[in-house]
């Protein structure tokens, strides 16, 4: 059987596809070149379905939730508030999994941070 290799790619629509791709650029360091393409670094990757009515997304309209893993998320986060960012003030820690904090996005997607144990 043929199988998946990996996240190929993230596709969101926006109101202002620049605007928001020089958000994320600025904000959260995502250096895509003019095609989009992003050379991350190499880690583990979670791929989860939530139940339909979960509040974990923000918005019961948000259908999916990009995860970003960061080496520092308290510095991530403090990064994104001195900067005006909306940053969600809780913080959420899972044993053996790590710590998470959430940003939403200017065209309001929310999305998560994820300091790995």
């Amino acid at each position: 059987m043929e199988r998946v290799l990996g996240i190929g790619g993230y596709f969101l629509r926006a109101a202002d596809p620049v605007a928001l791709g020089a958000w994320y650029r600025d904000f959260l360091g995502l250096d895509a070149d003019e095609n989009g393409l992003w050379r991350q670094e190499t880690g583990v990757t979670v791929f989860a379905a939530f139940e339909a009515e979960t509040d974990y997304f923000g918005s019961r309209a948000q259908r999916t939730m990009l995860n970003f893993r960061v080496r520092d998320l308290d510095a991530m986060l403090a990064q994104l508030r001195a900067r005006g960012a909306d940053v969600a003030e809780e913080t959420q820690t899972m044993e053996g999994v790590g710590r998470f904090g959430w940003v939403t996005d200017p065209e309001g997607n929310r999305i998560e941070l994820w300091q790995p144990s």
